[in-house]
């Protein structure tokens, strides 16, 4: 994993710019020897935001960008001069990026549409001027506002992909497989487990010109929600997925008892999870026979859509698309 580009959770220290001072000054002119308060205010410490770029896929760019600190704002002058406010820093990011407190794990923000924008840390407000406590009994107040200091703290900031359907199965399932047959995405794949450590993202082309995500996630082991195997650092990318496709190899000793496995590493991850619509599929069915298809299919849910595919042959790929689709448009119906 340090060599990949795909970077999905980062701990970063941002610190918003402290206020100026207001100023604390007196006019004064060559014909106007006493004049009264003209202190300017201070200026506005910069902020630190986020803001949701979907250009962005991963958090890499933030990875040796530990510490983030914005301008200070400037000092009010004479005159009634304000003083400048210190530039916010902008840092772009992913969409479905969530940002927590380090201590804590508290979420403070999500980013969720593109071009979403949102203040990590406020800048402090500049003080004010003497200009601003002038009174009819104190017409020349010789003190002003300090300007107020700005917001720190160490923030973790994870990401959660956004995709239409997540493939969830145990390592060499045939995930990749079928994303390479149906997306135009090129994962790597090869006949052992935990060939995919980051998650892939794939477009697959429907009828008329109409598309969906699919979102290749690193196989579930027994114990996942634990930290067994790739672990939950890849099962919360599965919280945004709008459906879940359940993946089991007809190579599988005990397809039920596989499915009920998957099941249940998502109930003791995250129990909403199961509230997503899902499909099942069985996929490496060209290394089975009809009968043999038939005795599986008697062991399966009946509370959910089921198919036979294999992404090497192609069968059962159309039926497939065709039951995702009609789960993703369930709701709209």
């Amino acid at each position: 994993m340090a060599d990949s580009n795909f970077i999905d959770y980062v701990k970063i220290f941002c610190a918003s710019g402290h206020g100026g001072a207001g100023s604390m000054h007196l006019h004064r002119a060559k014909y106007v020897p006493k004049g009264g308060p003209d202190g300017g205010d201070g200026g506005r410490g910069g902020h630190i935001i986020l803001k949701a770029n979907k250009q962005f896929w991963t958090l890499i760019h933030l990875k040796y960008r530990k510490h983030v600190k914005a301008e200070d704002g400037q000092k009010g002058g004479a005159a009634l001069c304000r003083g400048k406010n210190g530039e916010d820093i902008i840092l772009e990011v992913p969409v479905g990026t969530v940002v927590k407190d380090v201590e804590t794990g508290e979420v403070i923000f999500e980013l969720i549409e593109d071009g979403d924008q949102k203040i990590l840390c406020q800048g402090g407000r500049g003080g004010l001027g003497n200009n601003n406590f002038k009174t009819a009994t104190n017409q020349t107040p010789r003190y002003a506002q300090p300007g107020e200091e700005g917001q720190e703290g160490w923030f973790i900031l994870e990401l959660k992909l956004l995709a239409d359907v997540g493939l969830v199965g145990f390592p060499n399932a045939g995930k990749s497989t079928l994303l390479a047959a149906i997306t135009s995405a090129k994962p790597k794949i090869a006949n052992y487990a935990f060939t995919t450590l980051e998650p892939n993202l794939g477009i697959v082309q429907y009828y008329d010109g109409q598309s969906f995500v699919m979102a290749d996630i690193p196989g579930i082991i027994e114990g996942a929600h634990e930290g067994k195997g790739i672990g939950i650092r890849f099962l919360r990318h599965i919280e945004r997925n709008s459906v879940l496709l359940f993946m089991v190899s007809a190579e599988e000793n005990d397809i039920e008892a596989g499915y009920n496995t998957l099941l249940s590493e998502l109930r003791e991850f995250n129990p909403e999870l199961l509230v997503k619509d899902r499909v099942l599929a069985i996929t490496k069915c060209d290394l089975a026979d009809k009968e043999l298809e038939k005795e599986i299919e008697k062991l399966l849910p009946k509370d959910i859509p089921h198919v036979f595919i294999s992404s090497v042959s192609g069968e059962g790929l159309k039926e497939l698309k065709d039951m995702l689709w009609d789960a993703l448009h369930k709701e709209e119906e």
